[in-house]
């Protein structure tokens, strides 16, 4: 699914740069080769991230 419009990012993308390190919405973008736009996804790309972050704590226990 389209996570962001503007910019054609998708949530395998998202789950991908947080996979190869990015931490917050700033850094997904320039992962995907683009720049922030409207900034409307970056709530979903944040819930996004988290979830991957929980994954890796739960993998670790």
């Amino acid at each position: 699914m389209y996570v962001c419009l503007c910019n054609r990012i998708t949530d395998q993308q998202v789950r991908d740069a947080a996979l190869a390190g990015a931490s917050r919405p700033a850094e997904i973008y320039p992962a995907c080769g683009c720049a922030a736009q409207c900034g409307t996804c970056a709530s979903t790309m944040r819930r996004l991230i988290d979830e991957h972050l929980v994954k890796i704590a739960a993998a670790a226990d």
